[in-house]
């Protein structure tokens, strides 16, 4: 019998097949290059559109969490870098491609290697902002990285100079673009961390292409931003450009102008600043002369210096009550020793060590008086016991009984005592104890106390 199909929804078969799509790891984070067409930015924030080539075409929808960022705003038929991951979406059982992050064509290989380092040293924790160090308020000495040509240096120079011509500046030319550039920027930005003349670094340069900026992308300039004992403020191209280096930079500017305005305090707001802690100052000072001078006035005011003689007389009434009263004090103390000292002399003389030996004395005599009389006792009591014990064995004796005619007859050698005519036979040796002596007699015959007829 034929085994009866499972029958899938169109929900669950959909499902199976986004299950699949979204395990496989090609697919799962996947570069496409491709134009634009039917591009539709909701008002939600979401973009859908298609990418398409010369030979086939995807759906696509980028969220509005990920298009927030782009560097640039896609246009129908413009050529993209995408990357993404591809899905199903279930109702309509279409797949279609979500895009994360997207750039325009013509930069791609250099895109790639921008987003593969970044996501490196993230990963080491070299954007982490718990590393980042604070730009000193009033540097001593400002470092400037930059080309000496530029529009860049000479907008450092001209901000700092305007905001505050007495820090000094140290400018270290590098080249800021080409195959040398990245080296040039490592080698100044070490230059001037061995001179340690300065407090801050300025790194950077102008705005230009990816490609122009694209030695502030190098993985080396960026570890050695990094690796500065001086703080860096980044400021590379305008306000919409974002290299590596303003990652891991202690600050990024948005140009090189806003990056000086971020390094020095303007000298108008430190003196306008002073000022007005000069002028808290003097307040200060002058409050605290009006509160001590009040002070004052309050003291000269005081009975103490109005009546001096007064408060003297008062003090010296009150030492005699303090003396009258320790006087009074002292007489207690040692009225109350005295009775205390007394109390102890009675209580020692109570524990006398000549009272303790009498009564100790007393005690043995009338202990040794009881312990006479109750042996004198004990032995008329043993000597009644002994008369009567004496009478009674002396009434149980066989001499006594000897004594009224009796006698004890023994064997021969006097061992056994003979109490029955079965004992001995005719002819068998004897010995009679009487009260007064031993007969050693005979055995002729025997006879019982029952007359049976034999001798």
């Amino acid at each position: 019998m034929a085994k009866e199909p499972r029958i899938y929804s169109i929900k669950e078969l959909n499902r199976y097949i986004k299950l699949k799509l979204e395990a496989d790891n090609l697919l799962g984070d996947v570069w496409l290059r491709g134009e634009i067409s039917n591009f539709t930015h909701h008002s939600s924030g979401h973009m859908y559109f298609t990418l398409k080539d010369s030979d086939s075409r995807i759906k696509c929808i980028m969220f509005a969490s990920h298009n927030r960022g782009l560097p640039f705003i896609p246009k129908e038929g413009a050529k993209v870098i995408a990357q993404g991951n591809i899905s199903v979406y279930e109702r309509d059982g279409n797949y279609q491609f979500y895009v994360t992050a997207m750039q325009p064509d013509g930069i791609g290989s250099l895109y790639l290697a921008y987003e593969q380092l970044k996501r490196k040293l993230e990963n080491e924790g070299l954007f982490d902002t718990s590393r980042k160090r604070p730009i000193p308020s009033l540097p001593r000495a400002i470092g400037v990285i930059t080309s000496p040509t530029g529009a860049a240096v000479r907008d450092v120079i001209i901000t700092l100079q305007r905001r505050h011509p007495s820090i000094p500046i140290i400018v270290c030319p590098v080249l800021v673009q080409g195959a040398g550039a990245a080296p040039s920027i490592v080698r100044a930005i070490e230059f001037m961390n061995r001179m340690a003349e300065t407090d801050v670094l300025i790194v950077g340069r102008g705005g230009g292409s990816l490609e122009e900026l694209w030695a502030f992308n190098e993985e080396a300039v960026a570890r050695a931003i990094a690796a500065s004992a001086i703080p860096v403020i980044s400021a590379v191209g305008h306000e919409t450009d974002f290299t590596i280096a303003d990652f891991v930079a202690d600050l990024r500017a948005a140009t090189p102008t806003a990056a000086a305005e971020l390094a020095v305090p303007h000298m108008g707001e430190l003196h306008r600043q002073v000022e007005r802690l000069n002028q808290r100052l003097v307040q200060a000072g002058r409050q605290y002369v009006k509160v001590s001078r009040d002070r004052l006035e309050r003291v000269r005011r005081s009975p103490f210096f109005v009546h001096p003689r007064r408060y003297l007389l008062d003090q010296a009434e009150r030492l005699d009550r303090l003396q009258e009263r320790l006087a009074h004090l002292t007489v207690r103390r040692a009225e109350r020793g005295r009775e205390r000292l007394e109390r102890l002399r009675t209580v020692l003389a109570a524990q006398h060590p000549g009272h303790a030996v009498q009564s100790a004395s007393e005690k043995r005599m009338m202990m040794r008086r009881r312990l006479e009389a109750a042996m004198a006792a004990q032995l008329k009591e043993r000597k009644l016991g002994l008369t009567a014990s004496i009478r009674q064995l002396d009434a149980l004796s066989p001499l006594k009984v000897m004594a009224r005619g009796y006698s004890l007859v023994y064997d021969e050698s006097e061992k056994k005592l003979i109490r029955s005519v079965e004992e001995v036979q005719p002819g068998d040796m004897i010995r009679v104890k009487l009260t007064d002596g031993l007969l050693d007699c005979h055995i002729w015959s025997m006879r019982g106390d029952q007359n049976d007829g034999s001798e």
